[in-house]
């Protein structure tokens, strides 16, 4: 059976001395010492098998690209000659196949015209290792009598930079606590590098560093990012990266599967470098390039260690905040000689905890970014108020994205000019007439009929009634009075969350808006929307929006009175039951919730209830038998909403991933956002029945009790196999593992009443 995860990188060592004696150097300083009996430069027919396995690889996986690095000790050692004919060799056996990077890492002191040529040659692209300035770089990188090797590395990137940038790929740099930060990041960028890696510095629990790690970088970002972040940084990067549920740049950070693999002097498959610094023999495999393929290595158990993603860490890193970013840090930190081997904290944790969360608090202050916070506060399946109102702030500013791109493909018109207007002048009245939600399914719609092939030409089309109506809404908000042509749809002009004025006979009308009132010339009837009020708690019942047809059931018309009292009267018994048993979820669905759309309840009597991603803030429902049942209804659906929200703004998951899942409360597969979705929706279903079967009516408590025993299993065995999917990103692990525990807090021993 093949490995789960391909590799992709593959460090290769041309070359296993060096002409440096730098002291923090993992490969000739810590406890592995292997080197000393390996080939001091890698043979060409080394290379040609090691190139014909990657080929297999890559064929065998249908990898579009890999990463070659030569590396070293110093790769340069090996001479020009012989690095062309490992590069012809390397690029042979992959021609055709697959795109190959291919890079070197190297100190720089040997480099000259003659490899620049056969870097330009070859395609080789050259980073060079660099502390800071002077004083930080002879800290650690001299030559074995001490000299400095600072001139030589920093003529080595002149030279880069004045004759050969398009070889210049950047500059890799270990920290070490006793440099200034800022002299060390001001040194680094006046070489004008396109990116910079800063490098941890190699420790264990067994040799742990000294302290200040995380603050040093702290000071460092803090300066990158008020220069407007001028340069990409690997590390910085990262956190900001899978903050978001992207993925991380470096091996360092994040939950993804590693896909490094190293091939020594001698052919010798290893894991990652890093790990040199645990104990001696610690990369090993006891394979090579000339035994075995590429895929017996992924087998081996240290590999897989390291391919685990959340569930291969322990227990504290599990449930630490940052884990999605911080993945446990570099695996060869965690490393403890005490027989825990590497089922440990990183060494780093503290430094990692204080810099992941201070970058991530830097980068989440705009309001259309969602913080980790908001995200794991969504994730235990509640939702706080504050992370709600932060979800709700990101809608209203998609919102008025969604706005502007209709806008910009509209005809020219005055209610897209006083639109813009208003917008700047009072930001909340047009924010408010943006709020129906609907609106935003009236726009996507609009869009996709904007933006459909064969759709209405080069010629933009005339406002189909979404401009001039939010005009209206925000002008009547700010106190503007104006006057604008509104179009007529379907004999009707609706006011979202407002009401609809039926206006026969005409295609256009006029409506003038005045001292906050709007009138609509040739109006005959006016129908309000009407709400639903229980407590201090009040929703729009939307039987109007010709939008809200968007849901998977036919939305109901009108309600007469009758049928609007007794939704009132379920509603308003609904959300005394939700704020008594359900307490964790009311203020979530207060800060939020602010529209219920009537269904026609179908033939079956089934209960029926639909969330719309279109329509943030909304959810439709066929009116159930009892109150209760509504109560649950608007919890299910409500997360629906909440789930929506982050997704539009956050990667829980790998979007190319196009397999289907079951969900053990569906006949039909469902795609990975399915099963994610249903997934979150069953917690609180659960949820519900498991408070329920509290009751102390015992033929309510044994009914709850049934569908607690039918639900809870089901939810419990769909996030299993949502950690297993393979196709979650660092933040989804960590929202499915949230969920999880979530579920898994419950004490489901006795689901009955409690005496």
């Amino acid at each position: 059976m093949p490995p789960s995860t391909p590799f992709r990188q593959f460090v290769l060592k041309v070359h296993s001395r060096c002409d440096l004696a730098c002291d923090h150097c993992y490969v000739f300083e810590h406890a592995d010492q292997s080197w000393r009996g390996r080939p001091v430069a890698m043979a060409v027919r080394t290379m040609e098998r090691t190139a014909e396995r990657i080929a297999e690889h890559v064929r065998a996986h249908g990898l579009t690209e890999v990463c070659l690095v030569l590396h070293g000790g110093e790769p340069l050692l090996a001479g020009a000659g012989h690095l062309r004919d490992l590069a012809i060799a390397l690029r042979k056996p992959l021609s055709g196949i697959c795109e190959i990077d291919l890079r070197m890492h190297t100190n720089g002191v040997l480099l000259d015209r003659r490899y620049c040529e056969l870097f330009r040659e070859q395609n080789i692209k050259v980073g060079i290792s660099l502390d800071g300035d002077r004083t930080a770089n002879d800290r650690h990188r001299r030559y074995r009598d001490g000299r400095s090797s600072y001139d030589k590395a920093v003529r080595a990137i002149d030279l880069l930079r004045r004759e050969y940038p398009d070889r210049y790929s950047g500059l890799l740099c270990t920290v070490d606590v006793a440099n200034d930060p800022i002299a060390v990041y001001e040194a680094l960028i006046a070489h004008a590098p396109p990116a910079i890696d800063f490098l941890w510095p190699h420790h264990t629990w067994d040799r742990p560093p000294p302290a200040g790690t995380g603050d040093w970088l702290k000071a460092v970002a803090d300066r990158w990012l008020d220069d407007g972040r001028p340069v990409p940084v690997r590390i910085f990067d990262s956190i900001i990266s899978t903050a978001r549920g992207g993925p991380a740049l470096t091996e360092s950070l994040g939950l993804e599967a590693s896909d490094l693999l190293v091939v020594e002097t001698d052919g010798a498959y290893e894991q990652a470098d890093s790990l040199k610094t645990a104990f001696d023999g610690a990369p090993d495999t006891g394979m090579d390039v000339f035994r075995h393929s590429i895929d017996d290595v992924g087998r081996h158990a240290g590999i897989g260690a390291r391919q685990g993603g959340l569930a291969a860490l322990c227990e504290k890193c599990r449930e630490c905040p940052v884990v999605a970013t911080c993945g446990g840090g570099l695996f060869a930190h965690r490393y403890r000689g005490d027989g825990t081997g590497f089922a440990n904290p990183s060494v780093y944790c503290g430094d990692l905890l204080a810099l992941i969360g201070h970058v991530q608090e830097r980068t989440t202050r705009a309001p259309h970014v969602l913080s980790p916070a908001v995200v794991r506060s969504v994730a235990t399946g509640h939702g706080d108020r504050a992370a709600i109102a932060r979800l709700g702030t990101a809608q209203a500013i998609g919102r008025r994205s969604l706005l502007a791109a209709v806008g910009a493909a509209t005809a020219p018109s005055d209610a897209w000019e006083a639109i813009k207007r208003i917008g700047a002048a009072d930001s909340d009245a047009y924010d408010w007439a943006l709020s129906h939600p609907y609106v935003r399914a009236w726009a996507v719609e609009r869009l996709r009929a904007l933006n459909r092939p064969g759709g209405p030409g080069p010629a933009p089309q005339r406002d189909d009634g979404l401009l001039a109506t939010v005009a209206c809404l925000a002008a009547a908000r700010a106190a503007e009075n104006l006057t604008l042509p509104v179009p007529v749809r379907d004999g009707s002009v609706y006011f979202p969350g407002i009401g609809r004025h039926e206006v026969p006979g005409r295609q256009e009308t006029r409506v003038r808006v005045d001292a906050g009132s709007l009138d609509v010339e040739g109006a005959t009837r006016f129908d309000a929307v009407r709400h639903l009020t229980a407590g201090t708690f009040t929703v729009a019942l939307d039987d109007l929006d010709p939008f809200r047809g968007c849901h998977d059931h036919p939305a109901a018309g009108r309600l007469d009175a009758a049928a609007f009292a007794r939704w009132h009267a379920f509603f308003e018994e609904a959300w005394t039951l939700l704020e008594k048993e359900y307490a964790e979820y009311a203020p979530a669905i207060s800060e939020a919730l602010t529209t219920i759309v009537p269904l026609d309840p179908p033939a079956s009597g089934a209960s029926v209830s639909s969330a719309a991603r279109d329509a943030y803030g909304s959810v439709a429902i066929a009116l159930p038998e009892t109150p209760a049942m509504l109560c649950l209804l608007i919890l299910h659906e409500f997360q629906h909403v909440k789930l929506g929200a982050v997704l539009d703004f956050a990667d829980l998951y790998d979007k190319a991933d196009d397999r289907l899942y079951h969900a053990p409360w569906r006949q039909d597969p469902r795609p990975l956002e399915g099963l994610l979705q249903g997934t979150y929706a069953h917690v609180a279903v659960a949820d519900f029945w498991l408070r329920r079967a509290r009751d102390p009516d015992p033929d309510t408590a044994a009914e709850a009790a049934r569908n607690f025993g039918d639900w809870y299993p089901k939810t419990l065995a769909a996030t299993g196999a949502l950690q297993d999917c393979g196709a979650l990103t660092g933040l989804g692990e960590q929202f499915v593992a949230t969920m999880r525990r979530t579920l898994e807090s419950w004490d489901v021993s006795d689901p009955g009443p409690k005496r």
